[in-house]
């Protein structure tokens, strides 16, 4: 009966069945394996009604159906963005269309610029600096407006994708953000140029071009410049010669003088004086990479984390300023850490009472006394023996000790 009352349920709900039940055997607990892998939620289903739409949806998917269009074709652009009381405004109104995207392999920023003859103007950039969406945003509105100048356009429309920053350019939002407000007092000063300019925000399905360029600029990877120079160059240069750098301002100077006081030069190699008076060598940052590589996971590797490799670097007697935060953000990066970190490896094994190898083959023994009132029994001596391996305490009272 037991198990008759069990499949009812589970031929009710089995996927109720299979995520609550504690325990589960055979076939079914399989199912339940192969499910977890895939970070599943149960959720009881609502009332029917709440899913009506969802169920018209799914059954008119295929009537309803229409193919992705990844071109960007002139003629759907401006039947979005014109309007009939636009149609009738001036004809050499220029528009421009902005938008920023940011992604795993960076920021960019995209503008299009539309004259009155129909005519586009791409405009991309990449941003080589961290920055929020709010940023690249007002980034890509100073670029667009920077191009327009440039042509000397004094009548413009601007279409931006970020709600944010086009109701603050039009001051019914306020700007309060730190990091946002040189960027508005930028864009402020940029505006002056323009005899007439208004701001409308687009919605990205609307700004497909825009949008189209800021992600193709967010791709591009752009070769840095690489300084040969080691950055510690200037102090180095400073303890043999006592000269100063030509770049250097007087707030430079005075760092490095701090600097170069914990700092000890042999040849061309420059060791820093640790608090126990220990010199560690300090290395560049193609040295630095391939230590943190080594330690973290080479052959004696253990991939701990990032606090403990620093202090492990440094035992060995390297040295550099991002040490810390280095091995801090390449251990929260290694694949293998993200995958192993949480997993107890020690297998499950029941405690066990340790029994002493040697017991009692040292012992103490003193005696305590005379002990004054006497006791009921009279005796008035203490004997105490202690075993020195397992501190075991033996106590007896004596009325004599001979």
């Amino acid at each position: 009966m037991l198990y008759h009352t069990t499949w009812l349920i589970a031929k009710l709900d089995p996927i109720k069945y299979i995520f609550e039940k504690p325990s589960l055997s055979s076939r079914v607990a399989r199912w339940q394996v192969l499910l977890f892998e895939y970070d599943i939620i149960y959720v009881s289903q609502k009332a029917i009604k709440g899913s009506a739409i969802a169920d018209i949806l799914a059954k008119r998917v295929e009537e309803d159906y229409e193919p992705m269009e990844f071109e960007f074709p002139d003629e759907d652009l401006m039947s979005v963005c014109l309007t009939s009381e636009e149609e009738s405004k001036e004809k050499e109104n220029w528009k421009i269309f902005l938008d920023g995207a940011s992604n795993a392999l960076g920021h960019g920023i995209g503008a299009v610029l539309v004259s009155p003859e129909e005519d586009h103007y791409p405009v991309i950039a990449k941003l080589n600096f961290y920055c929020t969406n709010n940023v690249a945003e007002y980034e890509t509105c100073v670029m667009g407006l920077q191009a327009v100048i440039e042509r000397k356009i004094h009548i413009l429309e601007v279409y931006g994708g970020s709600a944010l920053v086009i109701y603050q350019l039009r001051g019914e939002w306020e700007t309060r953000d730190s990091k946002l407000i040189r960027y508005h007092k930028y864009v402020s000063k940029l505006i002056e140029n323009f005899d007439k300019i208004c701001f409308t925000h687009l919605p990205r399905e609307e700004n497909q071009m825009a949008d189209a360029l800021a992600t193709l600029a967010a791709m591009f990877k752009v070769e840095e410049e690489v300084d040969e120079k080691p950055w510690y160059h200037d102090i180095v240069h400073y303890l043999k010669f006592q000269q100063y750098s030509e770049q250097s301002s007087e707030n430079d100077k005075k760092t490095i003088r701090k600097l170069t006081m914990n700092f000890f030069l042999d040849g061309d190699i420059l060791y820093k004086r640790s608090r126990n008076q220990v010199l560690l060598r300090y290395v560049d940052l193609a040295e630095a990479q391939k230590i943190v590589e080594e330690v973290h996971e080479g052959i004696c590797g253990a991939h701990a984390s990032g606090h403990m490799l620093a202090k492990q670097v440094m035992r060995v007697g390297y040295y550099w300023l991002t040490l810390e935060t280095d091995y801090i953000d390449f251990a929260r990066k290694c694949n293998k850490c993200q995958i192993y970190a949480d997993r107890i490896l020690t297998p499950a094994n029941s405690l066990n009472v340790l029994t002493s190898p040697w017991p009692f083959s040292m012992l103490g023994m003193d005696v305590i006394g005379l002990i004054t009132p006497k006791a009921s029994n009279g005796h008035q001596f203490i004997l105490v023996a202690i075993d020195y391996f397992t501190k075991w305490v033996e106590a007896t009272s004596y009325a004599n000790v001979t």
